[in-house]
């Protein structure tokens, strides 16, 4: 049976898509950020990142975010490290995940955090075991793994998929 164009397009499934940053400082350790009192996550920490305008692409999403939350300003050219897909965030439907290296932090430009957030930290990953994450820290060794060695990771629900 034929419909519309418009009524077809409702039936379609809704997806949130989100872009996040991985960046390592010259130690290997990833830079993550705490969400601040009265925010969902509050005392939560995850990395750099949040949900695309309509009509902006993954990449655009993350070096606005990056900017928005760290003041600081990525490389023109983008490193896919990962993707993940989870079907049901919250209760909001099924979310995609982009995830980017963000290159290595020298230092050159301070951290200045958006009102979002309270505080920053680069971390290694055996420091974040007592941590509270708003993802789990498997997703985190993965995207890690990925930006250290080149290479770029598919998740589902947070987990690498297995051959």
């Amino acid at each position: 049976m034929w419909i519309p164009r418009e009524e077809w397009i409702k039936t379609l499934p809704r997806t949130i898509v989100a872009s996040c940053v991985v960046m390592l400082d010259r130690d290997g350790r990833v830079l993550l950020l705490r969400y601040g009192p009265g925010r969902p996550a509050a005392g939560q920490w995850w990395l750099p990142g949040g949900m695309l305008d309509h009509g902006e692409d993954p990449w655009a999403a993350a070096r606005r975010e990056m900017s928005e939350e760290t003041g600081a300003e990525l490389d023109e050219v983008p490193r896919l490290i990962g993707t993940d897909h989870r079907a049901d965030v919250e209760n909001t439907g099924p979310v995609i995940d982009y995830f980017f290296h963000g290159g290595v932090y020298t230092g050159e430009q301070p951290i200045r955090l958006s009102p979002e957030h309270d505080l920053h930290a680069f971390r290694h990953l055996d420091e974040l075991q007592d941590t509270p994450l708003a993802a789990r820290l498997q997703t985190l060794t993965a995207l890690h793994t990925a930006a250290r060695s080149g290479t770029a990771v598919y998740l589902r629900e947070g987990s690498p998929l297995r051959p």
